[in-house]
């Protein structure tokens, strides 16, 4: 038994190293800070246990104490589980007191061990074009935190003598004391017109940049996790925004629903096409209420059937799972919906025996055959638990006795922010990948109450998504033209192509 510190990075999932990918893949438990990205807790399985121990950071005091807490909880559950993950933001160990959570677990002597994360002090200013350091600019970077535990947030540190070393100052924790630290920093000697940048949200979907001086830092309205850049380096990344990738989809923005742990091959997609990927996680994948008790009851059994129906990569790998290994299938057929769901049978050695032309639930119904009189007559559907009666249905009116088992439940996830809502309503296209997407996005409401506005073109991966999606209320609403995430691209490459860029 391990507890793994890993670093979270900045946002980006893609920014996450790969030994802490791996850990979270297959953690028991994963302990994770406020303000982890939802598009990195993806990566956890559902059947983790997740447990948000962020600190409000309001309450300092509290804090203190919620660290002991923190503490606790990793060594009882590190004493518990064999893979433990402490999920903090950036590096565990610049201004994430995983040091103290250590030595918590040396003292309980437990394995323990650190993995590194890109730190937002020095990955988010990157990744909007601001180097922290440059010839001729800036020698020197110091990296501060701002939240002090203090009133007025400028007596633990000596932010007069901060401004003496010159060089760039990054600031973590630093919004709700920004005008206190811009005041000491001009009192000593940093000019009010050295330029400043804050990052909020740096590298995630919802990131927002706001250019302006040490006199202006205190009218800067961004909420946290924000990254503060003081010096001559801050006015630099400002670079022609038109100068992006080429590509069919250049200049476009297209909103991606799925869960970030299964959306990798549509956003990869989509940038090969040179159009911006704003991902947009609605849902979230979780065990069954009975904690698949009933999945693995029918799995036991499986031989009892004639036909296995998966119609997901979640179901393949929640089914497939429960099963000893291939072998125990046997002789049962086994039907897939998709391209995506064959190979995901594939990849644990199960050939798909009928994947239907059309790739859809109406299609598999369409293609899957009568029974034979000789055999079960007997149809195994492990499936979500919002998934539409379309396959039950249309096979029990062919003759076949259809078991559905629910292999997974379909969330919510929280609200997203309000900027991200933004972006959405501004952008070219939404896609939507399944009916609990579209259920999920028609719920969504602006701070004021108000439902989010779709992007003028929506494309669904098939017909019984779109279908859910007009009835939904959604306009201009198209079908992919296959269900791939190459089959969606084509679509908006044929309805959209590039923007067109004025000027030369």
């Amino acid at each position: 038994m391990t507890v793994y510190l890993v670093g979270a990075g900045p946002g980006d999932p893609g920014l996450l190293t790969r030994r802490g990918a791996a850990l979270l893949a297959r953690a028991d438990v994963v302990l994770h800070d406020r303000l982890v990205s939802p598009a990195v807790l993806d990566l956890v399985p559902s059947s983790a246990q997740l447990i948000d121990v962020g600190k409000d950071p309001d309450t300092p005091a509290g804090g203190a104490a919620r660290q002991e807490d923190i503490a606790r909880m990793l060594v009882e559950h590190g004493r518990a589980s064999a893979v433990v993950v402490r999920l903090k933001g950036g590096d565990p160990f610049l201004f994430g007191r995983g040091g103290e959570e250590v030595e918590a677990l040396v003292q309980a002597g437990l394995a323990w061990e650190v993995v590194p994360g890109v730190t937002s002090a020095f990955g988010v200013p990157a990744a909007v074009g601001i180097p922290v350091t440059q010839r001729g600019v800036a020698a020197s970077v110091t990296v501060v935190t701002g939240r002090l535990g203090v009133e007025d947030g400028t007596s633990e540190h000596d932010w007069e003598a901060l401004a003496r070393v010159g060089g760039t100052l990054v600031v973590l924790m630093g919004m709700n004391t920004r005008a206190a630290i811009a005041a000491a920093l001009v009192r000593g000697g940093r000019a009010p017109e050295t330029p400043v940048a804050v990052i909020a949200s740096g590298t995630t979907a919802s990131e927002q940049v706001q250019r302006t001086t040490l006199a202006g830092l205190g009218e800067v309205e961004l909420g946290p996790p924000a990254v503060i850049v003081v010096g001559p380096v801050a006015a630099l990344g400002q670079h022609d925004a038109s100068r992006g990738p080429d590509g069919p989809l250049a200049g476009r923005t297209v909103v991606v629903t799925r869960s970030s742990g299964r959306a990798s091959g549509l956003v990869d997609a989509l940038e090969r096409a040179g159009a911006v990927a704003l991902e947009l996680p609605l849902t979230r994948q979780v065990e069954p209420e009975d904690g698949g008790a009933a999945l693995a009851a029918v799995a036991s059994a499986v031989r009892e059937n004639e036909w296995v129906v998966l119609t997901s990569v979640n179901a393949v790998d929640r089914f497939m799972g429960a099963l000893r290994d291939a072998r125990a299938l046997g002789a049962v057929s086994v039907a897939a919906v998709g391209p995506a769901t064959a190979e995901a049978l594939r990849r644990t050695g199960v050939e798909p025996d009928l994947v239907p032309a059309e790739h859809s639930a109406r299609g598999l119904v369409e293609e899957f055959p009568d029974p034979s009189g000789t055999g079960t007559g007997r149809v195994l559907f492990p499936s979500a638990d919002l998934a539409p009666e379309t396959i039950p249905e249309g096979l029990a009116q062919k003759g076949w006795d259809v078991q559905r088992v629910v292999a997974y439940r379909t969330v919510a996830r929280s609200a997203p922010e309000p900027a991200l809502l933004e972006r959405v309503a501004a952008a070219d296209a939404l896609t939507l990948t399944a009916t609990s997407g579209v259920q999920a996005f028609v719920a969504l409401r602006t701070p004021e109450g108000m439902p989010v506005a779709a992007p003028a073109h929506v494309v669904c991966i098939g017909p019984t998504t779109a279908d859910a999606a007009r009835a939904a209320g959604l306009a201009n609403v198209h079908e992919a033209w296959g269900a791939s995430a190459q089959g969606i691209v084509d679509e908006l490459i044929e309805a959209l192509g590039p923007r067109e860029v004025d000027g030369p």
